[in-house]
């Protein structure tokens, strides 16, 4: 049979096609030989050889872009939940503030130290890759949000920020991050940070305060002395703790009439120390046994955790249930031979219904098995009185301390605060006190309706006498 002419456009003019070379044949083993002389089934092997030389180019050259980074670029993820994405963003609108065309605008404030608050406008990268040179590095950023998770700690929509540069070390994100901490520590030099609770979580309260300083608040001849001592020994004695097996932690109670001072001091006390302080709030609505106790082991490290009116956290009718039920247990282990061990188990019963905290849950929170380390806590009440013995004993308050009301020493130190250098008018103000008793608060607010002449100080101290709710007669 004759062959069929091939078409004019296949293979050379209209004769036969050649198929595979025969120097290419001879390395087809013979019984394919045939098949592989066809000019049809030669060209599409050709084209599928070359697709897959294509395909095979194109995954090594992304995989040897995965391994170029693996190997040649580092870089670090820095999530919104973290410190220093804070941090991280006041550095980027500082660095790229200027020429970043695609921006998201983040408004800051400043409180000033007569307490005006001033707004102020930055321009930070908006979500997407920008550049910044550091150190003569070219860093990748990375800005992410997360459409539909939301960041528990802020509320806001969850974020990440990755940093990536050409080299095989991570110091250079070590000294970027440092770098950003220092800058974002610098603008709260000299202020004292206050947190407080919500939910689970602590969250800054407010703006950064200025320190008070510690001679501002005038308590008793070395009441202030003793307690910054004990404090400081704390701090600096983690080791001992550690070695003798004692839980590194140490607990306060100011307790004494209001307005003597408690809370100034310790305000004071933190900014004298380098502290921040944690209000914690026992009476609030979603605080439970197991929020308590997260709260405690999460609040910031270098920190005052603070419960006010110790007296008023938990109703009376629920101390008393508990402190029945903990009587009865030390009973029933006194008839059982126990006596002596102790204990230490506070579970059960003895609380409010609901999910609310227990006084029992208070106890174990402060000094149970599962009781945060490294903790300083402070406890302030007006009625020492109301509070139930097993709450203040030795392991959950360690340092109890009396702020009474003015002696004649406190008259007179706050009367040379307000008028420097006028002894002999401060010496005749504590006179004319001395069969009252007035607090530092309420002598403070007189001071203060005087504050620029000490004679009228002196000529109208009836005014704070004939007040009965400022000043009363001394009782022996």
């Amino acid at each position: 049979m004759n062959e069929l002419p091939l078409p004019s456009n296949v293979g050379g003019g209209g004769g036969k096609a050649p198929g595979l070379p025969k120097s290419l044949l001879n390395y087809v083993p013979e019984p394919l030989q045939p098949l592989f002389e066809n000019p049809f089934f030669s060209a599409g092997f050709g084209l599928v050889g070359l697709g897959s030389i294509m395909a095979l180019g194109r995954k090594g050259f992304q995989t040897s872009l995965i391994q170029a980074r693996r190997y040649f670029f580092v870089s670090v993820e820095v999530p919104s939940k973290d410190k220093s994405f804070h941090w991280l963003m006041e550095w980027l609108a500082l660095k790229k503030g200027t020429n970043t065309r695609h921006v998201s605008v983040e408004t800051t404030f400043h409180q000033h130290e007569s307490g005006d608050i001033v707004s102020k406008i930055n321009f930070v990268p908006s979500v997407g890759t920008h550049y910044v040179m550091y150190k003569g590095r070219v860093i990748k950023v990375d800005r992410t949000r997360e459409k539909n998770v939301i960041d528990m700690n802020s509320g806001n929509l969850w974020e990440s920020i990755t940093l990536t540069t050409l080299g095989t070390s991570r110091d250079v994100f070590h000294r970027l991050i440092e770098e950003t901490r220092l800058m974002a520590m610098d603008k709260e030099e000299g202020k004292t940070i206050i947190y407080t609770s919500v939910g689970t979580d602590w969250r800054r309260f407010g703006h950064p305060r200025r320190k008070r300083p510690i001679q501002s608040v005038i308590l008793d001849t070395g009441v202030s002395d003793e307690i910054i001592a004990d404090v400081k020994k704390f701090l600096s004695n983690a080791n001992w703790y550690n070695d003798r097996g004692i839980p590194y932690r140490r607990g306060y109670l100011l307790y004494g009439p209001p307005g003597t001072g408690k809370s100034s001091f310790i305000n004071a006390l933190a900014g004298e120390l380098q502290l921040s302080i944690c209000i914690l709030n026992l009476a609030g609505k979603n605080v439970s046994d197991s929020t308590l106790n997260h709260l405690l082991s999460t609040a910031p490290q270098r920190s005052i955790i603070l419960l006010e009116d110790i007296d008023s956290a938990i109703p009376d009718s629920v101390v008393q249930q508990t402190s029945q039920k903990l009587q009865l247990q030390q009973q029933s282990q006194q008839n059982q031979g126990y006596e002596g061990y102790g204990f230490n188990t506070y579970g059960g019963g003895g609380g409010s219904s609901g999910s609310g905290l227990t006084f029992s849950g208070l106890l174990n929170a402060l000094d149970g098995v599962a009781a945060s380390e490294g903790r300083i806590l402070f406890m302030t009440t007006n009625h020492i009185q109301k509070l139930d013995k097993v709450l203040i004993r030795p392991g959950r308050v360690d340092m109890k301390m009396y702020i009474g009301l003015s002696t004649p020493y406190q008259l007179e130190r706050m009367f040379l605060k307000f008028y420097p250098g006028e002894i002999d008018h401060a010496k005749k103000f504590v006179d004319l006190l001395a069969n009252h008793t007035v607090s530092p608060a309420q002598l403070q607010g007189y001071f203060m309706q005087h504050s620029d002449d000490p004679i009228k100080a002196l000529e109208n101290y009836n005014q704070l006498l004939t007040d009965k709710t400022i000043a009363a007669p001394k009782t022996e």
